[in-house]
């Protein structure tokens, strides 16, 4: 198993400590900004990806 990949038993485990500290009723809300934090994390490397392809592509043709 390599490490940078979360398997069922893990993924269990974490959302088994997590239900322990936090409650059953925070989860949800934990889980909706935790998607929020994932969304606009990839929003903004695609910006920035998009940003260096044109800054690419203008180099190439100066």
């Amino acid at each position: 198993m390599g490490f940078g990949r979360i398997g069922a038993t893990e993924l269990i485990l974490i959302l088994a400590i997590a239900l322990v500290i936090f409650g059953p009723s925070k989860l949800p809300e934990i889980g909706k900004s935790i998607g929020k934090a994932i969304k606009e994390f990839k929003s903004q490397a695609n910006k920035v990806t998009e940003d260096l392809k044109v800054d690419s592509d203008d180099e190439k043709h100066n």
